[in-house]
C-alpha cells in the first residue's frame, strides 16, 4: 500500500517590512489634522445655520409688527372717514 505522506504547508515569510506599510506617525497626524478639522467646520455650519434661523424669525416679527400697523392705520383712516346719509347735504363726522 501507498503510505500517504503529507507535504508541510510552507510558511509565508514576511518581504516586506511591516513599518514601510504601515501609515505610521504621519499617517496618524494627518487622520488628527482631518479630524480637527471637520469638526471646526461642523461647528462653524451650526452657528451660520443658526444665525440664519434667528434672522428668518426677526424678519417675521418686523413683517408682522408693519402688517399690524397697517392695519391699524386703515381702521383709523376708515374711522375719520365722514358718515354720509342719504339725504344731508353735510356730512358728520362721528
Amino acid at each position: 500500500m501507498l503510505a500517504l505522506t503529507e507535504t508541510p504547508m510552507p510558511t509565508p515569510s514576511m518581504t516586506v517590512a511591516p513599518e514601510l506599510v504601515t501609515p505610521g506617525f504621519v499617517g496618524f497626524a494627518a487622520v488628527v489634522i482631518i479630524l480637527i478639522a471637520v469638526i471646526l467646520l461642523i461647528l462653524d455650519m451650526n452657528r451660520r445655520i443658526r444665525r440664519v434661523r434667528y434672522r428668518e424669525e426677526v424678519r417675521e416679527e418686523l413683517d408682522a409688527e408693519e402688517a399690524a400697523l397697517a392695519a391699524d392705520e386703515a381702521t383709523e383712516t376708515d374711522a375719520d372717514l365722514p358718515i354720509v346719509r342719504e339725504g344731508d347735504d353735510n356730512p358728520e363726522k362721528r
